[in-house]
């Protein structure tokens, strides 16, 4: 994320800043995309609230969920892998903005 940047519109964002939630986004900006699961245990949640969290992202179109065959499986294992649209980014680096003009007393 480039902090920096004079195109990020500082913008607060009630889904985002959910604490759940904004852990989530911070993780997808500093890893692109992530397992559910890895995600899931990194949160230290249940898999109810982590599908709840990231169904709330996906339904604002912050978050896209695709499930893909596990390669090493052969029961057809299918893994759901969380990645950031390019909506949820933006929203995302303009809500951490928001937060940086609040910090600064903005």
């Amino acid at each position: 994320m480039n902090d920096s940047s004079p195109l990020v519109e500082p913008k607060f964002d009630e889904t985002i800043h959910a604490p759940i939630r904004l852990r989530i986004c911070g993780m997808l900006e500093v890893y692109g995309k992530l397992r559910f699961d890895a995600l899931r245990d990194s949160l230290g949640v249940s898999d109810a609230v982590c599908s709840k969290h990231l169904k709330t992202l996906a339904d604002h179109g912050y978050v896209t969920l695709s499930k893909k065959a596990e390669r090493n499986s052969g029961r057809g294992y299918k893994v759901t892998w969380v990645s950031f649209t390019d909506a949820g980014q933006a929203a995302f680096q303009s809500h951490v903005a928001a937060l940086k003009q609040i910090v600064a007393g903005g």
